[in-house]
């Protein structure tokens, strides 16, 4: 309507919206249904998980969910778990709601589905009566597993999942936690107090990183991201990726990251992204991508500027560029640091005298397609006080490690 106003009266139209317009009629992202079924053992050993969800996509999609995966990335739902066998069926249907699958905080529905298994969990332990990190810890997936090839497809690259709970459990004084819950109950029941105590525990494995050609695409255009770093003569650098902060610091990451590759100070990087008149390749900024794609992508392209300055300060050191090794911000004959070019002197030298057959310049672009996804992974547990009567609840700890 703003396209046909602005058409008809011949000026700019720009239609503002407050926040709960937004929240009410553009879109939404948790409407699913979710039936989760755990086989056991009597000792608290999990032996198969079945899930079924009925997902509310609204009028139509309105996000970025790679094709390949129609259901998002929803069969994580085995979450940390070590379950032998798993299914898994998503029915996506349309409704008359405004489109649906916008990720307001995580991405591809991999929040419920870790809410999903940790909520399953839960009742799993309070039927077989163990504790739930106790629970939890019995099942988590071993260091020595990983790689861990999960019962719905994923490869799990590496984790600790038992370290990361202990930890957490440590630092809040689990046990003794868990001591004043029950003393609590019996004073409850005594009628000595109107307070209740709760501790929630929780888990997860995340799957993040969306850009294997292998996993993701969006209508058939593979998800990997690229990177063009060009180093100046006077040492200066102006980098370019395809992805746009939205407030993480993108421009403070990147100029990190090729700081440390190529010894050139932060301050002297220029970080250009997201423009669409000279970005290169990238699929963009959701879905917690942009460090693992277009980070690695910028890593290697500076590693590809790293390596041709290796070459260029062995002319002008003469000696072997096997001969050299890297020191901060530039390249130094081993055994004598006092024989050295900055990596200023270098990008002077790649302009104005680069060793004879050269390509004079020091720039790279890199094009990353990585292996697999990313799996972060972290312990939640959470203290809260209650009073029955009026409802009144206090958060006492909340406590998180990954």
């Amino acid at each position: 309507l703003c396209l046909v106003a602005s058409i008809v009266t011949g000026v700019p139209v720009k239609w503002v919206e407050d926040r709960m317009e937004n929240l009410s009629t553009t879109s939404f992202a948790r409407d699913y249904h979710m039936t989760a079924e755990i086989a056991a053992k009597n000792d608290g050993t999990v032996t198969g998980l079945k899930v079924h969800v009925l997902a509310d996509h609204g009028g139509f999609d309105a996000c970025a969910d790679p094709s390949k995966w129609p259901a998002g990335f929803f069969n994580i739902v085995t979450g940390s778990y070590d379950f032998p066998a798993a299914h898994l069926a998503v029915d996506g249907v349309y409704t008359n709601k405004a489109p649906g699958g916008v990720a307001y905080r995580c991405s591809f529905r991999v929040t419920e589905a870790a809410y999903c298994i940790e909520r399953a969990m839960d009742i799993l332990a309070q039927k077989l009566d163990m504790d739930p990190a106790d629970l939890r810890m019995k099942n988590f997936v071993k260091p020595e597993q990983f790689p861990y090839h999960s019962a719905l497809g994923w490869e799990y690259d590496s984790g600790d999942y038992h370290t990361a709970m202990q930890k957490a459990m440590d630092t809040i004084g689990y046990r003794e936690l868990r001591a004043e819950q029950k003393a609590k109950q019996e004073a409850f029941k005594r009628g000595e107090t109107r307070e209740i105590m709760g501790i929630g525990v929780s888990f997860f494995t995340e799957i993040v990183g969306a850009g294997p050609s292998k996993n993701c695409d969006i209508l058939g255009v593979a998800m990997f991201d690229s990177a063009e770093i060009r180093v100046h003569p006077t040492g200066s650098v102006i980098s370019r990726m395809g992805t746009k902060s939205q407030g993480q610091g993108h421009e403070t990451t990147w100029a990190q990251i090729i700081a440390t590759e190529i010894g050139i100070p932060a301050a002297d990087i220029m970080v250009e992204e997201g423009n669409t008149d000279t970005a290169p390749y990238g699929l963009g900024t959701y879905g917690s991508r942009s460090t693992p794609v277009a980070g690695a992508a910028i890593a290697l392209a500076s590693r590809k500027i790293r390596n041709k300055a290796q070459m260029i300060a062995a002319h002008m050191l003469e000696v072997s560029e096997y001969d050299l090794e890297w020191d901060v911000d530039g390249f130094q004959v081993k055994g004598n640091p006092q024989a050295r070019k900055s990596m200023k002197e270098i990008a002077w030298a790649a302009y104005h005298a680069p060793p004879p057959g050269m390509e004079p310049g020091l720039e790279a672009v890199s094009y990353y397609d990585p292996p697999n996804m990313t799996y972060p992974f972290g312990a939640y547990l959470c203290v809260m006080d209650i009073d029955v009567d009026t409802g009144v609840a206090k958060t006492r700890r909340f406590y998180a490690a990954g």
